[in-house]
């Protein structure tokens, strides 16, 4: 079989064995608790009402404005400074891109607390 074929198999392959194990162990694991005679309530402790979408969109627009300043910078090391352009554009994206998930982490928390 070939390469070619075989790489999408196995990646579509992980994730629904990903995806079947979590969603029958969370069965089986609320089953269990059924049993047990426990609260249905308990199932909805996680979960708050509008507040995902905020989270999303926090994160996002950080990550977007972390991946377009890195681009920025990385325009500007170029063109000031003798480094190669095939490391320093991957290099300050992936940089710029982690610092703005951090930053975008700090802040739902901060949104979240209030």
């Amino acid at each position: 079989m070939d390469a070619e074929i075989l790489i999408p198999i196995s990646f579509f392959a992980a994730i629904f064995g990903m995806v079947y194990l979590y969603f029958s162990t969370r069965n089986k694991e609320r089953l269990a608790l059924i049993e047990k005679g426990a609260d249905a309530s308990i199932f909805n402790l996680g979960k708050r009402s509008g507040s995902s979408w905020k989270v999303i969109v926090i994160n996002l627009a950080f990550l977007l404005m972390g991946i377009g300043l890195g681009l920025f910078i990385a325009n500007l090391l170029e063109t000031t400074t003798n480094l190669d352009e095939d490391v320093i554009y991957p290099a300050m994206t992936f940089l710029m891109a982690g610092v703005g998930l951090y930053v975008g982490f700090t802040q739902t928390k901060k949104a979240v607390e209030d």
